[in-house]
């Protein structure tokens, strides 16, 4: 597609979802790249300006990642961020060195409102930092345009090269005014026009859709989630009978699940779709047999589904087009986008096997977050009970259940998380988590039921509030809440005999355990 773009370059920042995240929320797209990235690709991308996140190295130390004086000089902005900026001035002839003071969390800023960059933003603001190095010297040429208590050069810039360095982090949520920052930098500094916009995605994908399928036919993986519902009815609006979705019910579902799946998208729900359920729970169980190993079981849940559509292609006859429900942080954790380490491979994207039998995978919604996702459905007639229904993984109870999966842990999980939300939904709590679950753990404690010793399992309890699932932050579900949900789960399901809550934010945690 055609459309303004600005390029994130990463060099192993926490935060560089984040930082794409907050651009696209003004309406402009953005992609993430490696700071490996050849500069000639750079420049073909014609980006209408550059950002360079933070990372946890230090600039001067040998091996740092690091960039050449040529990026800055493509005649777009640059935006350095933390490391960025300080790698800015490092390569531009500043002085960079370790901070007689670090400073860590909110720290009041003081900004000069005459830049452009801090245009409409208090001239004393919150900012997050998170830094043991700092500019001790800017870059000849720059000017310093903030500073704190203890950082001299809490920003800077060099107006004429269109060069701006930012200490701070103000694509995270306790940077009062990071929106705002990041605002001004896309449409004051780089002349962004906002040309991002979902209506206008949807209508442009169903052309290109049904330019790249022309007569073929097409399977979609549909597990009933949300980014897989969106897919698959976006294909339906491109392709029609083109087009047969098939529900792979992987035995890693949630309580009755696989039921609600099929009275949705099958032949009595709202949907005109070729909806074939597959029943394959043996043959995964069997597949994930003393496998302990996280991504070990993420591979083998990616690959065995890809097994299952293979077979059900033949079955239908010559299919061409595999469709796949992948959103950008999926295939940003997996380890292809940016510089991150592999977080976790989605059984989508890291988890596919070398080999896959079918001509090509469109993936539509690869581009986008998951909020993005939610917005091109509401534009798609999907009613919002499905759009903003609880997030669930691809790999299921696989990645919920730590340590070796069998059918009696499935059960296990199965009846404590359907606890867990039939007491959630009845508490009538003021503000919903975003996401809650059940996990069961691979500890087993002692405990005493009934006069006697037990020694079994522990499940935990997770339920978090989050804006854009980057970034979450634990739930405070209230005390006698989840002291009804300890009482049944103990009583209800067998082999439990301990309750756990996981207060852990992201980061350091992520949202699911595996």
């Amino acid at each position: 597609m055609s459309r303004e773009k600005i390029v994130v370059i990463d060099f192993g920042g926490q935060y560089n979802q984040l930082v794409a995240r907050r651009v696209r929320e003004c309406n402009v797209y953005c992609e993430i790249y490696s700071y490996k990235t050849d500069l000639k690709k750079i420049r073909e991308m014609e980006p209408k300006g550059i950002i360079l996140t933070g990372g946890p190295n230090s600039v001067y130390e040998e091996g740092a990642p690091s960039c050449g004086k040529e990026l800055f000089e493509l005649g777009v902005p640059v935006l350095g961020l933390c490391y960025g900026a300080q790698l800015m001035s490092h390569v531009l002839g500043g002085h960079v060195c370790k901070a007689p003071v670090r400073e860590y969390g909110r720290i009041e800023v003081t900004v000069d409102r005459s830049s452009k960059l801090f245009g409409n933003v208090s001239e004393k603001t919150i900012c997050w930092m998170s830094h043991n190095d700092y500019i001790e010297k800017p870059a000849p040429g720059f000017r310093v345009i903030a500073h704190t208590a203890d950082c001299p050069v809490a920003a800077a810039e060099w107006v004429e090269r269109g060069l701006y360095a930012i200490q701070f982090h103000p694509e995270v949520l306790h940077t009062q005014e990071g929106s705002r920052m990041l605002h001004n930098f896309v449409y004051e500094i780089c002349g962004c026009v906002g040309d991002w916009r979902m209506d206008s995605f949807v209508e442009t994908s169903i052309r290109a859709i049904r330019e790249k399928v022309g007569s073929g036919k097409v399977l979609c993986a549909l597990s009933g989630g949300v980014d897989s519902s969106v897919a698959a009815v976006l294909l339906s609006k491109a392709v029609g009978d083109q087009l047969t979705c098939v529900f792979v019910d992987h035995g890693l579902l949630r309580k009755n699940e696989g039921d609600e799946v099929e009275e949705v998208f099958g032949p009595n729900g709202p949907y005109e779709l070729h909806f074939i359920r597959v029943n394959a729970q043996e043959r995964f169980y069997r597949k994930l047999a003393g496998v302990e190993e996280p991504e070990r079981k993420r591979k083998i849940i990616g690959e065995e589904f890809i097994r299952v559509f293979e077979e059900e292609a033949k079955k239908i006859g010559r299919v061409d087009f595999l469709v796949q429900g992948t959103i950008y942080p999926d295939v940003v954790e997996s380890g292809l986008g940016g510089e991150s380490a592999v977080i976790k491979s989605h059984h989508n994207v890291g988890g596919l096997p070398d080999y896959v039998d079918f001509k090509e995978i469109i993936e539509p919604l690869r581009d986008l977050f998951k909020d993005e996702v939610r917005k091109v459905g509401l534009e798609l007639g999907i009613p919002e009970k499905l759009v903003y229904r609880q997030p669930f993984p691809g790999p299921g109870l696989g990645i919920r259940i730590v340590g070796e999966v069998t059918a009696e842990k499935v059960k296990m999980v199965q009846n404590a998380d359907a606890i867990y939300r039939e007491e959630i939904a009845a508490a009538g709590l003021s503000h919903m988590p975003d996401q809650y679950f059940a996990a069961l753990t691979n500890m087993r404690s002692v405990g005493v039921m009934g006069d006697e010793r037990t020694y079994d399992y522990a499940v935990a309890l997770r339920a978090v509030n989050t804006v854009d699932f980057m970034t979450a932050e634990a739930s405070q579900i209230p005390w006698e809440v989840l002291q009804r949900v300890t009482s049944r789960i103990v009583n209800e399901v067998a082999h439990v005999n301990r309750v756990l809550y996981d207060i852990t934010s992201k980061p350091p945690g992520t949202v699911e355990f595996e």
